[in-house]
């Protein structure tokens, strides 16, 4: 009886992991190869790089030069700071992030290329920008 308990406890267990699954809503935004970004970025004046990581994060795997910086769960806050005119491309270190934050902005009527992950786009053969803090040699002391 012992086992059959366990073998039912165990069936239900697998649907509920599979019910679960089956509920975990796919992007619908596109994921950006280095290429398909590298491609966007030449035409300077029409994109905007939204990062939706946090600062720590940017710091510790590098990012792209420009960017505006709102974090994923502030990003609804902040819309209003974002330009319509531009394609956007969201950023986080492997696109998941991005890719939800892209999809949110497309569902608010922006236009959005898609996501990108900084640490795919290195892995792709792209160049970060590594961001160090300055050494403090008394100089910047009080600015």
């Amino acid at each position: 009886m012992t086992r059959n308990a366990f073998l039912i406890a165990l069936v239900a267990l697998g649907a509920a992991f599979g019910q679960q699954a089956a509920t975990k809503q796919e992007p619908k935004s596109k994921k950006l190869t280095r290429v398909e970004f590298d491609k966007l970025l030449t035409s300077p004046g029409q994109v905007l790089v939204i990062d939706v990581r946090r600062p720590d994060e940017l710091t510790a795997n590098g990012g792209f030069p420009v960017y505006l910086s709102i974090q994923a769960n502030d990003l609804e806050k902040y819309l209003a700071f974002i330009p319509k005119d531009r394609t956007l491309v969201t950023v986080s270190n492997h696109a998941s992030r991005g890719l939800r934050a892209a999809d949110l902005l497309d569902s608010k009527g922006f236009k959005v290329a898609g996501a990108i992950g900084v640490q795919d786009y290195e892995a792709e053969g792209g160049t970060l920008l590594k961001i160090t803090a300055p050494a403090n040699d008394g100089k910047n002391k009080g600015k």
